[in-house]
């Protein structure tokens, strides 16, 4: 089984906010193969399906982002799944353009708490991950990720949802190279 992991904060105050991206992405997956994530199991909401013939779970941790890592340990742990093959985490990232995605095997949280968190407790960076430009931070990091959009990046982070999702794909069929060459920008900051 897959993991495919959204990073954000639980409740509906933090909806839309740059750092919920990671919500937003598999809300998106949920709807386009009908896998609604509504259960809750081991700190998180999940949903259960299958996408192009492999079973997978959604998850949207509700530990609040510094605590993701409980939820995808715990769930790891329970599944027995091999972090480096089936768990992949999409999360915001501040040094991409807006709607700019990045696809990596493995590295480091690149100041992010909640991969931080999930490195930490999975002790490994080796697990794939979907990380969506939110822009650059010009003042107070926090108020920056808990920050919502103005309508043009709004739009521009919609339209990311799509090279995400094909990103998530093609992690499923082992093709994280292709998802690489395919999806990574080259593309200094706005």
């Amino acid at each position: 089984m897959f993991l495919i992991v959204g990073l954000g904060n639980p409740g509906s105050k933090y909806d839309g906010t740059r750092h919920n991206v990671g919500f937003e992405v598999v809300d998106a997956i949920s709807k386009k193969f009908n896998i609604p994530v509504n259960h809750k199991e081991h700190k998180g909401l999940v949903g259960k399906g299958i996408i192009n013939g492999h079973k997978v779970m959604l998850v949207k941790p509700q530990t609040f982002m510094n605590l993701s890592g409980e939820c995808v340990y715990e769930l790891a742990q329970y599944y027995d799944v091999n972090p480096e093959k089936e768990i992949v985490i999409i999360s915001d990232d501040v040094s991409l353009s807006t709607g700019n995605i990045r696809v990596r095997a493995k590295g480091s949280a690149g100041g992010h708490n909640g991969l931080k968190n999930i490195i930490a407790l999975l002790d490994t960076n080796s697990f794939a991950r979907v990380r969506v430009g939110v822009g650059e931070c010009k003042g107070d990091m926090i108020e920056h990720v808990l920050g919502r959009y103005n309508a043009e990046d709004r739009a521009r982070v919609d339209d990311s949802f799509e090279k995400a999702m094909g990103a998530v794909e093609l992690f499923l069929e082992d093709d994280l190279n292709q998802a690489m060459n395919k999806y990574n920008v080259k593309e200094k900051l706005d």
